[in-house]
């Protein structure tokens, strides 16, 4: 209660503050439009609240660098939300693929979570990605993460940007995102491929009929049956995505750390 009550502890509370806020505006779930802002605030508050006993703050001084500090406060929030949410956008990318082949990538529509345009098949996936998310209790696995990286990272130490380590590191995370986009997408790809491989070869042996017309409703009608036959492999392949992105998550808090 003194600590509440002592004007000279509100720095340090306002740091955590500051990394919660940025972990919020970008981490999956909690960013969205959607969820109201006076919630985000709120919600951000107590957690830092109640971080704030348990977090050492012992070494911090507050001078001429407290502003830098609070600048890599927000630097960690943002990048560590960021670096979860490019890990779980691979299911919108493989929507991309799948509606690109199925000719659904004439037909956008706008994503109110994010509003961003995104794909039919993308915006399927991810809602079926979030849900499962939610059903294993991910959110708190991810709020859980932000306790956690005051480990990794010190309140009181500076992020080593001079390493070129933290570049190599985001760039394979984007590797990881599209190689696990490609998996995800990879069964109806490869159906509508040889529906593509028989409409060419009918309309070489059967040159009355008009391909055109018969391709698209046809390609349609076999990627929904294959997103039917292949839905069990997804939730495994998103279970995979999930697992992937907390160890991403973890890695850059260590080398954040200077680990």
């Amino acid at each position: 209660m003194l600590d509440l009550i002592n004007i000279n502890s509100f720095p340090i509370f306002l740091l955590i503050l500051v990394r919660v806020l940025g972990f919020f505006v970008t981490m999956p779930l909690l960013s969205y439009r959607t969820i109201p802002l006076p919630f985000r605030i709120g919600l951000s508050f107590f957690l830092a609240f109640i971080m704030f006993y348990t977090v050492d703050a012992s070494a911090i001084v507050i001078d001429e660098l407290y502003f830098f500090l609070i600048a890599k406060e927000a630097l960690v929030g943002i990048f560590i939300g960021l670096i979860g949410y490019i890990i779980i956008s691979a299911v919108q990318v493989a929507g991309g693929f799948i509606d690109f082949q199925m000719g659904f990538a004439i037909a956008n529509v706008m994503d109110p979570q994010t509003g961003a345009q995104s794909p039919l098949t993308g915006q399927y996936f991810y809602i079926l990605a979030l849900l499962f998310l939610l059903s294993v209790d991910g959110h708190h696995l991810l709020i859980d993460g932000i306790f956690n990286s005051y480990r990794f990272i010190p309140i009181d130490a500076f992020i080593p940007f001079h390493d070129g380590n933290i570049a190599d590191f985001v760039i394979e995370a984007f590797n990881t995102m599209f190689l696990i986009a490609f998996q995800i997408s990879i069964p109806i790809v490869g159906c509508l491929f040889l529906v593509d491989v028989a409409l060419g070869i009918i309309s070489k042996t059967v040159p009355q009929l008009n391909v055109f017309v018969v391709g698209l409703p046809l390609k349609i009608l076999v990627s929904f049956a294959a997103i039917f036959v292949f839905l069990s492999l997804y939730m495994v392949l998103v279970r995979n995505l999930f697992n992937t992105m907390f160890e991403v998550i973890q890695g850059l808090m260590q080398l954040f750390g200077g680990a």
